[in-house]
């Protein structure tokens, strides 16, 4: 994978790094990290602690290593950053449901529809990243992406950026997701339904489904009629541990938003629909904010949404 100008920076060598699921690499001093291993993936750290490991490996050579690696995806970890409380490929139910992902199972292009939510019609393919910086209280990265049918030609152009950011316990992570969508191969349709489109976030494989509930911004609100909540939240259960996670629409998303957030196996997030005129772009925006134990109240998670809606384009807080 090679690396753009503005090389990683604060990267740790991954030499003996264990494998998806063990302890990642330690930072040597306090703050966040990156640690990178070339044609695979890059750890988020903090403190020494993995938060996030972005999944960018892409290998076509046999249908079972492109299964695997079709598309990239952001993991979330757990407390003691050993293991991700996300799903990834492999997974018995949905395995195209992987961590914060992205998608349109119906993206259209010149009459012809292409699946690149369930990977049906071609891949994501991570080419490189674009941008990184890791400091005492903040991290990021920008992964180039390209949407690419069977024949490997690229229909949308995407940056994908993450932003994380340091905050206290219970948070286990605080992420701002951008996606830059740029249509290169003519005018096409981002469409599909809220089951299969969009961005969402989607726990591990073996969560108590008995314990999964969704809380929204107003008693009432219901999913399935109610178009551009501000926000969705979750609360799951995974290895005897509790987990909330609330997905926050940016005001300056599209509008028509509707949301997925009912499923017991706990897969959540915002979808729209959107045309897009060759050359143009799109940016779509959601703050991910997942924390260990039940989800905060009502209010808080109000109160969280109100300061990443006020905060400017392009300024995280």
């Amino acid at each position: 994978m090679p690396r753009a100008a503005g090389s990683l920076v604060a990267c740790l060598a991954f030499a003996g790094l264990a494998a998806l699921g063990a302890p990642g690499a330690r930072a040597a001093d306090a703050g966040f990290a990156l640690a990178e291993k070339p044609g695979e993936s890059l750890d988020v750290l903090l403190d020494g602690r993995t938060v996030g490991r972005y999944m960018c490996a892409h290998d076509a050579s046999t249908p079972e290593k492109r299964l695997e690696t079709y598309k990239p995806f952001l993991h979330v970890f757990d407390a003691e950053g050993r293991a991700p409380i996300t799903n990834g490929a492999g997974a018995k139910l949905y395995p195209h449901h992987r961590g914060i992902f992205i998608g349109w199972t119906k993206l259209t292009l010149a009459g012809t529809r292409y699946d690149l939510w369930g990977m049906g019609g071609g891949d994501q393919v991570h080419r490189k990243f674009l941008h990184s910086k890791a400091g005492p209280d903040q991290a990021s990265f920008t992964s180039q992406v390209d949407w690419v049918d069977k024949a490997g030609r690229v229909l949308l152009a995407e940056e994908r950026t993450m932003v994380f950011h340091r905050r206290p316990a219970p948070t286990l992570a605080l992420i701002d997701f951008t996606s830059r969508l740029k249509a290169v191969a003519g005018d096409l349709v981002l469409d599909g339904d809220v089951e299969h489109a969009g961005v969402h976030y989607r726990p591990h494989d073996d969560v108590d489904r008995a314990a999964t509930k969704y809380v929204f911004p107003k008693e009432g609100d219901d999913p399935k009629k109610d178009k551009d909540l501000a926000w969705a939240a979750e609360q799951y259960a995974l290895a005897g541990k509790t987990y909330g996670v609330q997905q926050m629409n940016h005001p300056a998303n599209p509008k028509d938003t509707a949301w997925s957030a009912y499923r017991d196996y706990g897969r959540f997030g915002a979808f729209f629909r959107h045309e897009l005129k060759a050359g143009e772009t799109l940016a779509c925006r959601y703050r991910f904010r997942v924390v260990a134990g039940e989800l905060p109240p009502r209010d808080t998670l109000q109160k969280e949404w109100e300061a990443y809606a006020k905060a400017p384009l392009g300024v995280s807080k």
